[in-house]
């Protein structure tokens, strides 16, 4: 199995302050271990895709790197368990 394959992915979907969501996006985007932040439409402000190398990893980006932002009102984390070219169904 590819290295790249046993890293952790994650979509975390946050919900920012009022009037906060493309500059928390801006900033979250610059943080080690993101691959892609998203202002987006919806219920959630932005929409985060993070890859580290095992849970702990993706957890200590959510609290100690994410949530630590004071833009930042609340995070539901999604943790990645099949992909659409990996074999999984779906």
């Amino acid at each position: 199995m590819p290295e790249e394959a046993k890293r952790v992915q994650a979509f975390i979907l946050l919900e920012a302050k009022p009037g906060k969501a493309l500059g928390v996006s801006r900033q979250i985007a610059k943080i080690p271990g993101v691959r892609a932040s998203y202002a987006v439409t919806g219920p959630f402000d932005v929409i985060v895709h993070a890859e580290a190398a095992d849970f702990k990893s993706i957890a200590h980006l959510v609290v100690a790197k994410i949530q630590a932002l004071t833009s930042v009102a609340r995070t539901l984390t999604c943790i990645v368990v099949a992909g659409g070219g990996d074999g999984g169904e779906g």
